[in-house]
């Protein structure tokens, strides 16, 4: 398994901004589809964000134009900038590959806490 380390996460009041960042040992992330995701407490994980190795982007409704993925080539990693973060939008942040468009996927990592409060 390919450990999957997320950092970057924090509390935040609303309308402020986080970025979090995934770094992925033994693969490379330029070459397969990867994704965040997140997990409210009592709610099922869902992907908020995907980029596929072409580039090409998708999103949740629930964030759409608020956040934003990216890779770094040079350094493994996916990123997400987040902004203008609503409550809502507290959860444990993931990264994984894309099951959707791989049809496959890791172990979870431990993820990284984000917490939108005033």
């Amino acid at each position: 398994q390919v450990p999957l380390v997320e950092s970057g996460g924090g509390l935040v009041q609303p309308g402020g901004s986080l970025r979090l960042s995934c770094t992925a040992s033994g693969i490379s992330v330029n070459i397969v589809a990867m994704g965040w995701y997140r997990q409210a407490p009592g709610q099922q994980r869902e992907l908020v964000a995907a980029i596929r190795s072409g580039g090409r982007t998708k999103y949740a409704d629930s964030v759409k134009d608020r956040f934003t993925i990216s890779r770094d080539n040079a350094k493994n990693t996916v990123n997400l900038q987040m902004n203008s973060l609503k409550p809502e939008d507290t959860a444990v942040y993931y990264c994984n590959i894309d099951r959707e468009t791989m049809g496959y996927q890791y172990s979870w990592g431990q993820g990284t806490q984000v917490t939108v409060s005033s």
